[in-house]
């Protein structure tokens, strides 16, 4: 989706008297050595950046305090770690210009780009490629690097030089392979992939996967297509693929089908996640199966997040028409395939079903329109556990507000809400497990991945160790 870059310069300003510029400027030769040429020129392009900086952020910053706006810079460069929806992506700087500041000293896991326009060598080579090798997950394996000066030389000199006394490999410690060699790695996993399912009797499709047999089964296409997926996101990393490599890489799996393949592994997570926690009560002692590592961040997405959702939807409905109007089977394929917006899967799947395809929302509209879908629904949820457990809807939807207000749940409000039932303790403890495990699940949902303090004890399944002994 194409949106406009948010773009910012920062460089210290001439010293003059001022100790801590002059301190900054230690650490910064190029920006000392050029503040001495023209101090009036630079003072006025810094004002001026910083000015155009004000304007684009709204912020209160002045030239007069040149450590503030430093500081905000930083700070907007490491709030990419924030979504979209919980920061406006308009608040964030997708592009820095520096001399010398931040080459060294600042690390932000999201700088993923360095664009290298003057010399270096050693270790501020070093150092300024570095900024960019902070790994977040599986999404980012490796930093770019794209040199306008040809250094091959010194970069193979610094890398030698930092390499210690293993200097053999030392490209291969700190470069990762080429995309030719990646993309053969990720075809043999594909064919390992491919050759996994024939095993099983199925056809190498997406679809087929829902038909593997048995939790060792599963497990196996889980691990098989962890690995395809972990070559394909560093695929996607390089930034120069030829024409004939990306129709390799396309053909080998079809980004259509790739989607459906990652929704079906998340499908896949889920029941077993879920199958896991239903059986904790029943374990005979006899262990269960290992559970494996499922990785889901391999299959967050910067592009398909709620922002992006809402936009197609918008398109969707033909309120936007400067979006791509899918189908609604399309856009739910996309979200299906977004580990970031699993627990959103499912209600905005019945949004997207119940809206008039020629209805022509706006963006907002739909989003406001999801957001009152979600409330309105959870709020029959809340009313459907109220009436199962005999409880009155306004004291069982006090005590959701307590506990997401504070995100703690307090087992005091618990007895509270049950209180008016009148039930003697041994009756009350299996009716508390009872209304529990009808609550947890809607917890986890409204808490949006927040962490509840004190819901593990119910979900570890303490109140289940009480049982026993009270029924005795």
């Amino acid at each position: 989706m194409e949106h406009p870059l948010n773009i910012a310069c920062v460089f210290s300003p001439p010293a003059e008297g001022n100790q801590d510029i002059r301190q900054i400027q230690e650490d910064l030769p190029q920006e000392d050595n050029d503040n001495q040429k023209e101090p009036d020129k630079k003072k006025a392009a810094l004002k001026t950046i910083m000015d155009d900086y004000v304007r684009q952020f709204s912020d209160s910053n002045t030239f007069a305090d040149f450590d503030h706006y430093h500081r905000d810079v930083q700070k907007r460069m490491k709030d990419h770690k924030l979504t979209n929806a919980d920061y406006p992506r308009s608040q964030k700087i997708d592009i820095l210009i520096v001399v010398d500041m931040l080459l060294t000293g600042f690390d932000s896991k999201y700088l993923n780009t360095l664009y290298v326009d003057k010399n270096l060598r050693h270790h501020g080579l070093i150092q300024a490629f570095s900024r960019t090798n902070r790994i977040i997950n599986d999404t980012k394996l490796f930093g770019n690097i794209i040199d306008f000066r040809q250094q091959q030389g010194e970069v193979d000199a610094a890398i030698a030089l930092f390499s210690g006394e293993d200097t053999s490999r030392a490209k291969e410690i700190w470069l990762v392979d080429p995309a030719p060699i990646v993309i053969k790695k990720y075809e043999e996993a594909v064919k390992q992939l491919e050759g996994f399912m024939t095993e099983k009797g199925l056809q190498f499709k997406p679809e087929e996967v829902h038909n593997l047999k048995g939790d060792a089964a599963r497990k196996e296409f889980i691990n098989r297509f962890k690995e395809v997926q972990r070559l394909i996101t560093q695929v996607n990393q390089y930034t120069d693929l030829k024409t004939e490599e990306k129709a390799i890489v396309e053909k080998l799996i079809p980004t259509d089908d790739l989607r459906s393949f990652r929704g079906a592994y998340l499908d896949i997570a889920k029941k077993i996640i879920k199958d896991r926690r239903d059986r904790k009560d029943q374990e005979t002692g006899q262990g269960t199966t290992e559970i494996p590592d499922f990785e889901l961040v391999l299959f967050a997405s910067a592009t398909i997040d709620y922002d992006y959702i809402m936009g197609l939807i918008a398109g969707y409905t033909g309120g936007s028409p400067s979006k791509e109007r899918l189908t609604s089977d399309q856009i739910i394929s996309l979200l299906s395939s977004s580990a970031t917006l699993m627990d959103e899967r499912e209600d905005m799947t019945e949004y997207i079903r119940s809206l008039d395809r020629n209805r022509g929302l706006k963006e907002q509209e739909i989003s406001t329109g999801y957001e009152a879908f979600k409330s309105n629904k959870a709020r029959e949820e809340l009313n459907a556990i109220a009436e199962k457990h005999s409880i009155e809807f306004t004291d069982i939807q006090k005590l959701i507000n307590t506990t997401m207000s504070r995100m703690i749940f307090n087992a005091e409000d618990l007895k509270d809400l049950l209180a008016p039932r009148g039930l003697n303790w041994r009756e009350r403890v299996p009716e508390e497990q009872r209304l529990m495990q009808d609550l947890i699940p809607h917890l986890i949902k409204i808490s949006h991945g927040r962490v509840i303090s004190g819901l593990s004890a119910y979900e570890d399944g303490i109140l289940s160790d009480i049982l026993p002994n009270i029924k005795a």
